[in-house]
């Protein structure tokens, strides 16, 4: 028999571009679909005189792979992949690989590799980012988990990845367990940043300054060409010129109100049990629930008065303050970004390369630009740099924007016009500077009606006090503890 080198579950338009990938690549496939007309009519359509097996069942799927058997699933994250994998596992021996490529919530990758390893079987969880295009063309991988399986695996995943400076692939061994599936996830939430960032720079342009979709195609092309250059900028500029049929610009026919798949809500959920302030892609994903309200903002849009006055101002200045503010807040959302996975990697014994997980985002996937060959540069030179804030380069660069930013901010507060992420990237900039915050009062309050203590200035790090502040409350304190 003439067997795979790899099988597939799971022929929606990721799974079936992934297949014509690796069938490109030099590997055989074989695959399956719980639906039997879709692997008939994709290996009589798309696959036709291609090395890949259409098979009609997990049996048959198992028995056309070479061994070590390696199955990737591409189905829907949540209880699909727990079906399949007890599904699958009568049929596999010791030392077969199951690999989840979809995306997965890390906890859920984290119990899957365990369960799957205690069954004699290896499991990687593959955090994939590209959309339909990357998953066909190239797109950025995230392995994690039995690191036994990675050199069977590794051939395949960094042969079908993007490729930037020197060939070099951008997937890489992340780490045990869950660890593919937390960056990926990250990755996921610095993207809604971005996108949402980005949307508030067109927010500026449309509302403040009135620009035409047009002009705002025209800046959004020019900031591609500078230190903004990115995925996401760049269609931001096509989407911007796109005419619709009757030669308006699309993109002003389109509702505002934005859907989420919920890996953004997973990387706050995450910050805020790590005690991570990831204040820009939580304040991103709450602009997606606000936006959401539409019919409550319309009603509310007639009742509740805001301001009115426009922009009075050099323009051109103003869009040059608007990239300025773009770029920093990118590297305070990125800062916020990568203090998350090192919180993580302490938390869940991760062996995080951040250097390496730039590189990996460089190319393929949602968010590659030029800035994330810096921020590699960055822990290459620094490997235990613990804000990228504190690198000389974007300290520069925040630096030099710095003026700019807080233009942009408060033209945006004076007129009216909501930036909840820019706001916020620069409130934990300015916080993150802080070498006295008002915590000292909070800390007051909580003694004051909770005995909970606090520390004073004038004494070692680590004693509580606790004060009897009316008199009537005693000397007994609440335990001290940390969330």
């Amino acid at each position: 028999m003439n067997c795979a080198d790899i099988g597939l579950i799971g022929l929606a338009v990721m799974g079936e571009n992934l297949v014509m990938n690796i069938e490109s690549k030099g590997f055989s496939v074989a695959v399956y679909n719980r639906s039997s007309n879709k692997v008939r009519d994709f290996v009589e359509g798309r696959a036709l005189g291609k090395n890949i097996i259409g098979t009609y069942s997990i049996q048959e799927l198992i028995n056309n792979l070479k061994k070590p058997r390696k199955v990737m699933l591409m189905v829907k994250a949540g209880k699909s992949v727990d079906d399949l994998i007890e599904q699958l596992i009568p049929f596999l021996e010791k030392g077969d690989i199951i690999i989840d490529g979809g995306n997965s919530y890390f906890k859920d990758t984290i119990r899957r590799n365990k369960y799957v390893e205690e069954k004699g079987l290896l499991f990687i969880g593959a955090g994939v980012s590209g959309g339909e295009e990357g998953a066909l063309k190239g797109p950025s991988i995230m392995p994690g988990g039995s690191l036994e399986a990675w050199p069977f695996v590794r051939p395949i995943f960094q042969a079908i990845s993007a490729k930037v400076e020197d060939n070099r692939a951008c997937c890489d061994w992340v780490g045990n367990d869950g660890a593919g599936h937390f960056v990926k996830m990250v990755h996921n939430g610095i993207e809604y940043g971005d996108m949402q960032l980005i949307s508030e720079a067109y927010h500026l342009m449309r509302d403040s300054l009135e620009m035409t979709s047009e002009e705002m195609h025209i800046a959004f092309k020019s900031f591609n060409e500078g230190d903004l250059n990115s995925y996401l900028i760049e269609i931001t500029s096509e989407i911007l010129s796109y005419k619709d049929e009757d030669g308006e610009a699309l993109v002003d026919k389109i509702l505002d109100s934005a859907g989420q798949k919920g890996t953004g809500k997973w990387t706050s959920i995450a910050a805020l049990d790590e005690g991570n302030p990831l204040t820009l892609i939580s304040e991103a994903v709450f602009a997606r629930c606000m936006s959401s309200m539409k019919d409550e903002r319309v009603m509310a849009s007639k009742v509740i008065l805001g301001p009115t006055a426009k922009f009075q101002g050099d323009k051109k200045a103003f869009i040059e303050d608007i990239k300025n503010a773009l770029y920093a807040s990118k590297i305070v959302s990125y800062a916020q970004g990568y203090t998350l996975m090192m919180a993580a990697a302490k938390t869940y014994n991760w062996k995080l390369n951040f250097g390496e997980i730039a590189l990996m985002w460089r190319g393929g996937c949602i968010i590659r630009s030029i800035f994330l060959g810096k921020i590699k540069e960055a822990y290459d030179k620094n490997p235990e740099l613990t804000n990228l804030l504190l690198d000389p380069f974007f300290q520069g660069k925040v630096q030099d924007a710095q003026a700019g930013f807080r233009r942009v901010v408060s033209t945006a507060v004076l007129n009216g016009i909501p930036v909840p992420t820019l706001s916020t990237a620069l409130s934990y900039f300015d916080s993150y500077r802080c070498e006295n915050l008002p915590a000292n009062l909070l800390q007051a309050q909580r003694d004051y009606f909770g005995a909970h203590t606090y520390e004073r200035i004038d004494k070692p790090r680590g004693e509580f006090f606790h004060t009897n502040w009316t008199g009537r409350g005693g000397t007994t304190a609440s335990t001290t503890y940390k969330v």
